[in-house]
């Protein structure tokens, strides 16, 4: 049972304000202050160059796995290396692919281009145009930021097209209706954008006409996250959808008929999981709903209608049951080849994946014949073929493609990662923590079998959006932080979707507290079972991740030896003020709205810094291009830190890659060892 925990009154002043400007120069020379005594303390460090020289060996290593999806015989697949830092989108014909060295051919040189063009483009993907797949719509990120430039490009001249479709950097989107028509999600002007920034309009550009010229076909409301579209076919039919989406958990879906109407799928605001499969409509619910026909659909279920007879009638008709809700068994996503649907899952956190055929008889099931007790996800399908690939690892296991060419009927593993790490010693078990409201929260611990006493332990988390923490081979954790005979926690906290909706939906807007109170209890339970103390325990997490150490740092910090605070939100009664930060709000409540300032005031840790507290060492780390959370963040809360006494804060920025870190692996590296060092300095753990 977690113990209450510290919730000092919130300071509402802000004298950090000024840090929100991105790119002031009095933030500028505020960051670059503060990198360089972070880079002075922890490259400085006798241990950081042979561990940044390890992870950069390891993240560009030519023996890692090339990870493609097969398209009309080629697999393609994008990667990086010590030589091409920022890329190669490359192909291999299927029987290459599955060779121990594949015969790539470049298709693009991201690093060439980044020569030539004075840019450090980053790969942002590609919308193929059927039937052959060879003209692209190629997106570039200029500063790995969501934002990209888009431009046409011909995978067979491999070059771009002279006078194509081109469009400038924005969070805009772009999909092929046919060779002259492109479907433009818009968010260029600010009339085109939400409030969230992204695309508001959805509009036909014909070739050779203005991006500007191009015909409104649907618009959503400005308070509105977005809208998007997207062309699906299915055997020879080609549908045309558009969403608009609400919030990031609600929305409603359109089919844009050849007439020009728009004609709303009378699916509940909260669908998911949805694929369009033989004339079926398959989709889940976040929450329980009754079809017209009387079906109750559940969480965690899947359903069916017929597509087809919906076009035609314009009746929902009945509902079918394809997958029964089970306990603890959640959906992780669909993906279909040409004549069978796969659903991957989760059971307790473990991976499975079921086939399902259609016929006139209705949904017959199996599972595919994978390996059990790890990570199991779906790498490819191929939508206009047979191919399907599967992925399987976890903390210990390298991962492995499991690969088909007859729908999941025939399996064999094509391509295995070597080890990164002396794993023998080692052992992964899975525990519960009690919560504060008597929950039962899974976790994961890896560690050497014959762990006598309390060691040096990581213990990692998120808790948002629906996503969830699954087990995974990491070769720069096991080789930086577990060979050293440290262990590592993996927490599956309420707020992630380890077990569906409700999982999620347990840790919404104003029961955020059970998220953090479930931290806290598996911090509390590692210790108790003497796998760490409170002094050699550091917990990590990043984004939402981050609000959670955060919230931890200021609520719990006697329960932690370290905290490192990645890209996070920590403002919370501003984070609707700083870009895309609105688009959340279903996730967080609203500041704006009494209600919920209470309670997102009641945990923000911004506002929760408190001078008489002994803190545990922090890091706090960001990126200057970071559109999608707002460096502010983490800049201010670095900055009120350090001013409420607490000179052991370190805040390190990196002034280029965005949210994710994307593009050159160099500076991800450095980052990388950088956290290990930081931690084996707090936590005393053997460098």
């Amino acid at each position: 049972m977690t113990k209450p925990s510290t919730k000092p009154e919130p300071n509402t002043e802000d004298p950090f304000l000024w840090l929100e400007d991105r790119t002031s120069q009095q933030s500028l020379d505020w960051v670059h202050g503060q990198n360089e005594i972070t880079i002075g303390e922890l490259q400085g460090d006798p241990s950081y160059q042979t561990s940044f020289q390890t992870a950069l060996d390891l993240m560009t290593a030519e023996d890692n796995i090339a990870v493609g999806a097969a398209l009309n015989g080629d697999v393609y697949n994008f990667w990086q290396d010590k030589t091409n830092a920022l890329g190669l989108w490359r192909r291999a014909t299927v029987a290459s692919y599955k060779t121990e060295k594949p015969d790539w051919e470049t298709i693009i040189d991201f690093d060439q281009l980044a020569a030539k063009e004075g840019i450090k483009w980053v790969f942002s993907g590609a919308s193929r145009l059927y039937p052959d797949f060879n003209l692209s719509l190629l997106s570039m990120s200029p500063d790995g930021g969501d934002a990209s430039e888009m431009r046409e490009f011909d995978i067979a001249t491999k070059s771009f097209v002279e006078g194509g479709f081109r469009a400038p950097a924005s969070k805009s989107g772009f999909c092929w209706l046919d060779e002259d028509t492109v479907i433009v999600s818009a968010a260029f002007e600010e009339t085109d954008k939400t409030e969230s920034g992204y695309p508001r309009v959805i509009r036909l550009w014909k070739r050779g006409t203005r991006l500007e010229d191009a015909t409104l076909i649907f618009e959503a409301q400005k308070e509105d996250l977005a809208v998007g579209a997207g062309v699906e076919f299915d055997g020879g039919k080609r549908h045309v959808f558009l969403a608009r989406t609400l919030d990031f958990f609600a929305s409603h879906s359109f089919l844009h008929l050849p007439s020009g109407e728009n004609r709303c799928i009378p699916l509940p605001d909260d669908v998911t999981n949805t694929a369009l499969f033989k004339d079926q409509m398959v989709f889940g619910v976040r929450t329980p709903w009754t079809a017209p026909d009387g079906t109750a659909c559940q969480p965690d279920g899947l359903y069916s209608f017929d597509f087809a007879q919906w076009i035609e009638t314009g009746a929902l008709g009945a509902i079918e049951t394809l997958f029964a809700p089970a306990h603890r068994v959640s959906i992780a996503g669909l993906a279909r080849t040409q004549d069978r649907l796969f659903i991957n899952l989760m059971d307790n956190v473990r991976g499975k994946v079921v086939v399902c055929e259609r016929n006139q008889d209705g949904w017959s099931l199996k599972p595919v014949a994978l390996p059990e007790n790890g990570n199991v996800g779906i790498s490819h399908a191929e939508h206009f073929g047979s191919s399907v690939s599967f992925s399987f690892t976890d903390f210990l296991t390298p991962s492995s493609i499991i690969w088909s060419d007859d729908n999941g009927e025939t399996l064999a593993t094509v391509k295995s990662q070597p080890a990164r790490f002396d794993a023998s010693p080692l052992i992964s078990e899975q525990f519960e923590a009690r919560s504060r409201d008597g929950t039962m929260i899974p976790y994961f611990v890896v560690r050497r079998r014959d762990q006598k006493g309390p060691v040096p332990t990581l213990l990692y988390g998120y808790g948002g959006f629906e996503v969830p923490l699954l087990p995974g081979y990491a070769g720069v954790r096991g080789r930086l932080w577990l060979e050293k005979g440290n262990a590592y926690v993996q927490a599956c906290i309420r707020g992630g979707g380890e077990f569906g909706p409700a999982w999620h939906q347990a840790a919404l807007k104003g029961n955020r507290q059970n998220g953090f109170d479930d931290f806290a209890a598996v911090a509390q339970d590692v210790v108790e079972r003497g796998i760490a103390t409170a002094a050699s325990l550091g917990i990590q997490g990043g984004s939402n991740g981050g609000l959670l150490t955060g919230v931890s740092l200021t609520q719990n910090p006697d329960l932690f030896g370290a905290v490192i605070i990645e890209v996070p939100l920590l403002d919370m009664l501003r984070y609707t003020e700083l870009p895309p930060g609105a688009s959340w709000m279903a996730e967080y409540g609203d500041p704006s709205k009494p209600e919920d300032a209470k309670w997102l005031s009641a945990y923000s840790p911004y506002q929760h810094v408190a001078a008489g507290h002994a803190y545990p060492p922090v890091l706090l780390t960001t990126s200057t291009a970071d559109d999608r959370v707002h460096p502010g963040h983490a800049r201010k809360m670095a900055a009120r830190l350090q001013a409420a006494g607490h000179a052991n804060t370190l805040f390190f920025e990196e002034t280029e890659g965005g949210h994710g870190g994307r593009g050159d692996r160099r500076p991800q590296a450095a980052q990388a060892a950088m956290k290990y060092v930081f931690l084996q300095r707090a936590l005393g753990a053997k460098a």
